[in-house]
């Protein structure tokens, strides 16, 4: 099995929603692979983000790095169009929050854009199984969706070597993601159990220097 690329994908929630470009421009030029722009509806998680008119605005400005918009809402199904429309190139739905899972992997491929499923932290991997050969990422989360900050939950790496043996046994094309408390200190170990794509919000837009940050998670 080919070793896959390992990709930093910072968390805009943890930028200044003021100085949003700024900030974008700023995390691009330092180093980040993917922008990972989070969903939230106060129904799924208790919290709202933002919607359709950031991620369209976002691409507007013809940004280099694809948009890994995570969807942290229910019934996602309703919506993948209008995010794909608005221009997101990831698009991540929950298991736990959609009710017509193959489908709406199919439409998100269908549109033209990478289609993936998320799994929270206490959920089994068990019912993202059958779905596998729809998805081209699956996303772990590490803490509670819903806000940043939050600490780490090593207890998902057992989940993620276990995901990252059954996706190699298959053959599947299928980047393995993280979210949720993910810093330099941790980094090895996310990695070491098979995660390529890592994402980081607070340790990288909190950090003093945001090259050093990713380059540090990046070289774990």
């Amino acid at each position: 099995m080919k070793q896959r690329q390992i990709k930093i994908a910072p968390s805009i929630l943890s930028a200044d929603f003021a100085n949003m470009e700024r900030d974008i421009k700023k995390v691009i030029a330092a180093g980040a692979d993917l922008l990972h722009c989070d969903v939230m509806d106060g129904m799924f998680v208790p919290n709202i983000s933002f919607g359709f008119k950031m991620i369209e605005d976002i691409k507007k400005k013809g940004v280099a790095a694809p948009l890994d918009v995570h969807l942290m809402i229910d019934r996602p199904e309703r919506y993948v169009e209008r995010f794909v429309a608005a221009g997101a190139d990831i698009v991540t739905i929950h298991i736990e929050a959609c009710k017509a899972v193959k489908d709406t992997l199919l439409k998100i491929r269908q549109l033209g854009a990478i289609a993936g499923l998320v799994v929270n932290p206490h959920t089994a991997i068990d019912g993202i199984l059958p779905y596998l050969e729809y998805c081209g990422m699956v996303l772990l989360m590490s803490v509670q969706p819903g806000f940043g900050g939050q600490k780490f939950m090593p207890h998902v790496l057992e989940k993620a070597a276990a995901l990252k043996k059954i996706i190699g046994q298959n053959g599947y094309d299928i980047d393995l993601e993280m979210d949720g408390g993910i810093t330099q200190e941790n980094a090895a170990e996310v990695k070491a159990a098979g995660v390529n794509v890592l994402v980081a919000g607070s340790s990288v837009f909190g950090a003093p220097d945001w090259k050093t940050a990713i380059d540090g998670i990046r070289k774990a």
